[in-house]
């Protein structure tokens, strides 16, 4: 089987990649022309460059694949109104599945986010069947960006693509360049990450989310989700043992309301001065929206159970970001 990889740059997508070869496919990567590239050449895939925004070239460069992976989801950067980064996301990815569409590609994966899902109403472990009555009432960009594209990945498939959604935990592992959620390892090596907002979370090692991913575009129902889950654990437990693990002081528990108040002043700032906010909304989003996930759909379905160890991950990130610069060893 060929399949394409969009977003292979970004830690998932570079994750997703390299389960591809690693199961013995052929692997094309499209990338944007201004993409660095060079870092995923030891794969030896096929690369295309292409714009999401250019049509013609996105059809070219998804010619002849059996199936691909939409790694390259927008989320908030910078503060800007939820309604502009609604549309842009929602832009982006219309242009994605247009191409799709017009190549007539036989699987296509969205890769979605947990923060889509609401909280259980009982308090239990999330699962792929909880949907938001109308548009959520917290107007963060980030929850907002990523409701609207798991609700426009779901439209798609019922309007006849074969789109399949998988929606990982919160992952750490290698190769997360941004860095993006490992920036959790290191706020907290850096001491800039002094507080936290309390709560569950499932951490998945991004190794097990990409081979989890494959198995999803291989094997996923058509329109349905399908968590690829790790270990629940809620978040004051994780910092503390990502500090121990780093040698440095764990970081405290604020309330959510002062987080966002922190939050509301860093725009301002923004607005005012051009300064990047100390803790950006869709941080908060990330701190404050996590549950506990429940797994079993993508064990039934899909044969996928994480193998790796919560300390296992943590150390593997820890190692490629010291071996990387971003943490002092």
């Amino acid at each position: 089987m060929k399949y394409a990889v969009l977003g292979a740059t970004g830690l998932l997508g570079h994750h997703a990649a390299r389960a591809v070869k690693a199961a013995g496919h052929e692997l094309r990567l499209i990338h944007r022309p201004s993409s660095r590239i060079e870092r995923l050449a030891y794969l030896g895939a096929e690369c295309r460059a292409a714009e999401l925004f250019d049509h013609a070239e996105l059809v070219r460069a998804l010619q002849g694949v059996d199936g691909v992976m939409f790694c390259a989801g927008h989320y908030p950067t910078q503060p800007r109104r939820w309604q502009d980064e609604v549309a842009c996301a929602l832009d982006q990815s219309n242009h994605f599945y247009a191409a799709c569409l017009a190549t007539e590609v036989p699987r296509i994966l969205y890769l979605g986010a947990a923060i889509a899902l609401p909280r259980h109403p009982e308090g239990l472990p999330g699962h792929e069947g909880l949907f938001y009555e109308g548009m959520p009432h917290w107007r963060n960009p980030y929850l907002l960006c990523k409701w609207a594209l798991d609700e426009q990945a779901r439209e798609q498939a019922r309007c006849g693509l074969p789109v399949v959604i998988a929606i990982p935990g919160m992952t750490l592992g290698p190769f997360d360049v941004g860095p993006s959620t490992g920036r959790l390892i290191t706020a907290i090596a850096s001491g800039a990450m002094r507080h936290y907002v309390p709560g569950p979370r499932n951490l998945i090692d991004a190794a097990e989310a990409g081979r989890g991913l494959l198995l999803a575009l291989e094997r996923g129902r058509i329109g349905e989700r399908y968590l690829l889950t790790g270990e629940n654990i809620q978040l004051s437990a994780l910092t503390a043992r990502i500090a121990g693990l780093l040698g440095v002081r764990a970081p405290s528990p604020v309330p959510l309301a002062l987080a966002q108040g922190v939050a509301a002043l860093g725009r301002l700032r923004y607005r005012l001065t051009g300064r990047a906010p100390l803790l950006d909304d869709t941080a908060l989003a990330v701190m404050a929206g996590g549950q506990f996930l429940d797994g079993s759909k993508a064990r039934e379905e899909l044969g996928f159970v994480a193998e790796q160890s919560l300390d296992d991950t943590l150390g593997r990130a820890i190692q490629w970001f010291r071996e990387n610069g971003y943490v002092d060893a």
